[in-house]
């Protein structure tokens, strides 16, 4: 692969990173929050994914010290957004390193303006959108019994992971600066309302799956014509009488009973399949919403559903 428009107008005596020494960083990225804590927070995680490109950009010891210094304040935003901020801190360190008029301050103000708008946007495409929807999509597979589900989610969701933290990294280095421009345009609340639309689609979609609500009271019992039922005492014995029972309600559509029961589970279906689900589903939202403890929602649910099969609700 041939280097970006960056290194092909590289000038004698400059220096400049190259696809590699991105790929270290980006690899290193991964691991923002391993050093985590209360003090500066993904600091430590930073300045380690910065070391190969401050080895490669300041040749002298003390100027590496220097630039490890100023990567060690504070910084905190969303893991997997931080890939392009990092990506215009290279660009930022390279242009420093080649004679670029461009002090720790400057360096730090494009940091802590960035990882705010960009922390607001990783939480809703990827903790709440992406992340979801892959599990649904795998635990709906391993419902089904499966080895595909959670091959799918692990897979998909690395794959997504890795992707977006190099070429958003790349999309960082290669704009340099100039992308705190899309910062200030909207475009990240355009990507975030987007996001959260697909998100409760799908969601929405698959609520029918997850929740499955089963009201137990009969409405009505209609004796049905004898000619539209089984007779059961009239079959051949042995395994003719089993086929014949099968043929008769597979292929003639008669009923196993001589009485049809409708009940009020069928009622609804029959309506809007899948609506108390749903409705369920809007209340338990609503609730979060109010700052109910989830906690105390799932005991409800228990109790609800104990209750409701005692007195043949449910």
């Amino acid at each position: 692969m041939a280097e970006d428009i960056k290194n092909t107008e590289a000038k004698p005596g400059e220096v400049h990173l190259t696809v590699a020494d991105r790929r270290a960083v980006c690899s290193r990225h991964q691991y923002l929050q391993g050093s985590w804590n209360y003090e500066r927070m993904q600091n430590g995680g930073w300045c380690y994914a910065m070391i190969p490109a401050i080895k490669k950009l300041y040749p002298k010891k003390e100027d590496q010290i220097e630039a490890l210094k100023r990567h060690l304040e504070f910084y905190n935003t969303h893991p997997y957004v931080s890939a392009p901020v990092i990506g215009v801190t290279l660009a930022m360190e390279e242009e420093r390193a080649n004679g670029a008029p461009i002090d720790d301050q400057a360096i730090q103000g494009v940091k802590v303006g960035m990882m705010g708008p960009l922390a607001g946007v990783g939480d809703p495409v990827f903790w709440y959108t992406v992340r979801p929807i892959l599990g649904a999509l795998g635990a709906s597979l391993a419902l089904g019994g499966s080895i595909v589900g959670p091959l799918l989610f692990f897979i998909a969701w690395n794959v997504i992971r890795l992707a977006f933290l190099w070429y958003s990294q790349e999309f960082g280095y290669k704009v340099g600066t100039d992308i705190s421009k899309d910062l200030s345009g909207g475009l990240l609340g355009r990507v975030t309302e987007g996001a959260s639309i697909l998100g409760m689609f799908i969601i929405g979609a698959l609520v029918q799956r997850w929740v499955s609500i089963s009201f137990a009271p009969v409405v009505s019992n209609v004796a049905l014509d004898s000619k539209a039922y089984i007779h059961w005492n009239k079959l051949p014995a042995g395994y003719k009488g089993i086929q014949s029972a099968f043929d008769q309600y597979f292929n003639q559509g008669l009923s196993l009973t001589p009485t049809k029961v409708t009940t009020l589970q069928q009622n609804l279906d029959s309506l809007i399949p899948g609506l108390a689900a749903v409705g369920l589903t809007l209340l338990i939202c609503k609730l979060l919403k109010k700052k109910v403890s989830p906690i105390v929602i799932i005991l409800c649910l228990f109790a609800v559903g104990i209750l409701g099969r005692v007195i043949g609700l449910l």
